[in-house]
């Protein structure tokens, strides 16, 4: 267990580095064994075709003495020895001590004399074991009278040498592996590193609270999708961009919070400071206080009545947001938007009759499912919207039509037109228009941003265009529903 702790805790360069050395290694241990083998077989053959050769030159010498051990051509070392017949053990056996011309033969002991007696007779070489003379190739001739062994000292000798030189250039070419590996993989992984400095800078930085800086992106030349560390940078600076998202629409959020609570306040504020001094007013009345004029009751009560019912509408405004916010479900049902927009142009003539009010609508029923009550208000709350921030006269026009399966409600007018720098903002809570659009009836500024939410709650968009003398507001909602019988089939225009 302590080893294998150890190993975990090994650094990514030091781990490829030992594994290609490994790797290496093995390969050079493969190699080398198969060239020893390759090598000691092509030797102990060359051997063997020299001992057959031999053999059969003495079976040209059929004497029962032992002069073909020392023939020219045989090695130092060679063993012989001669029997009766094929059966019977070995009567003469010597062997060539050194290999000098006309030296005589040396004998052989008991030991020896026997293990050359038992290799076997059968024509073909095998290696024997000969008691302090080392192994040898042993042949015997095809009568198996006669029995001839070369030494195989030369041919280990040889293997042994060539494996002390495999060994040897293969450390040194491991060492020199060590060596080359770890600086190039020191240089391949610089990107990484490189990489993880910048995660570990982008770390320490402070981002649960404050302003959103910019952050720090691993360079292009380190993100190269091809390869493995380039996808590493790359997924790095894909998180980063969604973190710092995240960080800004945190900061964008935690904004229109503080907004959203200064403008609530500021709007709640006008009212229950006129509830509260026309309260204290009647009381002072009341109990005559000194300096005190006569109080009309009836109209401070009037006036406290007025600023509780906006400051409702305005509790109610604010409640309904909350609850699109939350998501709670609306009720939904098939809706024949024409007879909505008859109702809500209806009602919008008897409000502002200083405006010429259009009906636009197809000749059969656009049905959507929806809320009714929810798509209602979006009506009314664009066509108030028009009349408040319009001067008499405008002319403002509700239009219904069919885009493929989706409905699509236009409120249009031909007013001053919305401020540029006012247009990106129209559906924001408590947004304020210009001087030609300002709100004179006591708008509490949640009218378009309601019409935002119930239009997404429905799964639809609205979008506005704004110029001098058009402004089109455009609700899309999707349609799919069944039609239902409607007597909203006409236009139908109507003129204060």
């Amino acid at each position: 267990m302590p080893r294998l702790g150890r190993r975990r805790r090994w650094s990514l360069r030091t781990r490829l580095v030992v594994s290609a050395v490994t790797l290496i290694a093995v390969v050079a241990t493969v190699i080398g064994a198969v060239t020893t083998l390759a090598l000691r077989s092509y030797l102990v053959e060359q051997k063997d075709q020299k001992l057959a050769e031999a053999v059969r030159r003495s079976d040209r010498d059929p004497g029962y003495d032992l002069r073909f051990v020392g023939a020219p051509g045989n090695p130092a070392g060679t063993v012989g020895g001669r029997a009766a017949d094929r059966e019977a053990p070995l009567g003469l056996a010597g062997r060539i001590d050194r290999q000098t011309p006309g030296a005589p033969l040396g004998g052989l002991d008991e030991r020896q004399l026997a293990a050359l007696s038992a290799a076997p007779r059968d024509g073909r070489p095998h290696t024997v074991a000969l008691p302090g003379l080392g192994d040898h190739r042993i042949q015997a001739s095809a009568d198996g009278r006669t029995v001839l062994g070369f030494p195989l000292a030369d041919v280990q000798d040889t293997v042994t040498t060539l494996i002390w030189v495999e060994v040897s250039v293969t450390a040194a070419g491991l060492v020199a592996a060590s060596l080359a590996g770890g600086a190039l993989v020191g240089v391949a992984l610089r990107p990484l590193r490189r990489v993880a400095a910048t995660a570990t800078r982008v770390a320490g930085l402070r981002l649960h609270r404050g302003e959103v800086a910019p952050l720090e992106r691993v360079p292009d030349t380190e993100a190269d999708p091809r390869t493995e560390v380039g996808q590493v940078g790359a997924a790095l600076n894909r998180m980063l961009d969604h973190v710092h998202a995240a960080l800004h629409a945190r900061q964008e959020s935690e904004t229109r919070v503080r907004q959203f609570v200064a403008d609530a306040s500021h709007e709640l504020r006008t009212p229950l400071a006129s509830i509260r001094g026309y309260a204290e007013l009647t009381r002072r009345g009341r109990q005559g206080a000194p300096g005190a004029g006569p109080v009309d009751t009836g109209h401070a009560l009037g006036r406290i009545e007025a600023e509780a019912t906006r400051m409702t509408g305005l509790v109610e405004d604010l409640l309904l947001l909350a609850r699109l916010d939350a998501g709670r479900p609306l009720s939904y049902e098939d809706t024949d938007l024409s007879l909505l927009v008859v109702d809500a142009v209806s009602d919008a003539r008897a409000a502002g009759r200083e405006h010429v009010w259009h009906l636009d609508l197809p000749a059969d029923p656009v049905v959507v499912r929806g809320d009714p009550a929810r798509l209602q208000q979006v009506l009314v709350n664009l066509l108030a919207n028009a009349r408040t921030h319009t001067p008499p006269g405008t002319t403002v026009t509700a239009r219904i039509r069919k885009d493929g399966r989706d409905a699509v409600v236009e409120v249009r007018d031909d007013g001053p037109g919305i401020a540029r720098d006012v247009l990106p903002h129209v559906f924001e809570r408590f947004a304020r228009g210009d001087t030609s659009r300002s709100r004179q009836s006591g708008s509490t500024g949640l009218g378009l941003a309601i019409v935002h939410a119930v239009v997404t709650a429905h799964g639809g968009r609205v979008d506005v265009t704004s110029a001098p003398g058009r402004t089109v507001f455009s609700v899309r909602l999707p349609g799919g529903a069944a039609p239902v019988d409607s007597q909203a089939g006409h236009r139908l225009v109507t003129r204060p």
